[in-house]
């Protein structure tokens, strides 16, 4: 398959503003949802490696209240291993966005990374002809879910 280069969808802006305004708990656990709509990038290339779903999950726990900051910082190393691990640009950069989203327990703004990062996975595993609308799919349906969600100003 051909390198696709990444081309963001405009909405990409909206959700940054958006995320700013959702509260640090709620962006971890739309970070998280991010992250596992994606996951699949990564996981039919490498069904044993737990480090990112491990991540996400984390990323979670730490929403909850049920884990340490550090804890979830030290899953998104683990994640971020795996990325540099993962021989495909899609595996990778699914991982990369299950990093960034137990990264959001340290610093909110990890969440956009998250985004972004998914919004490549789909990139990456697209066809070359279809990149460019399926990324904006993605990107509509990060927007949806973060428009939608309950607000949590925590």
């Amino acid at each position: 398959m051909d390198k696709i280069k990444f081309v963001d969808s405009p909405i990409s802006k909206q959700i940054t503003e958006l995320i700013k305004d959702c509260g640090h708990r709620r962006a971890a656990i739309w970070a998280a949802e991010c992250a596992e709509h994606v996951l699949v990038c990564f996981e039919h290339h490498h069904p044993d490696d737990t480090r990112p779903r491990k991540a996400i999950e984390a990323g979670r726990a730490w929403a909850r209240g049920e884990l340490s900051m550090s804890a979830a910082r030290a899953s998104a190393f683990a994640a971020h291993a795996a990325a540099r691990d993962a021989g495909s640009s899609a595996a990778s950069a699914a991982a990369r966005a299950a990093g960034h989203a137990a990264a959001t327990a340290h610093v909110i703004g990890h969440a956009a990374h998250a985004a972004t990062y998914a919004a490549k996975a789909v990139s990456s595993a697209s066809h070359p002809a279809e990149a460019l609308d399926n990324t904006a799919a993605e990107r509509r349906w990060q927007w949806q879910q973060l428009v939608h969600a309950p607000s949590s100003r925590s």
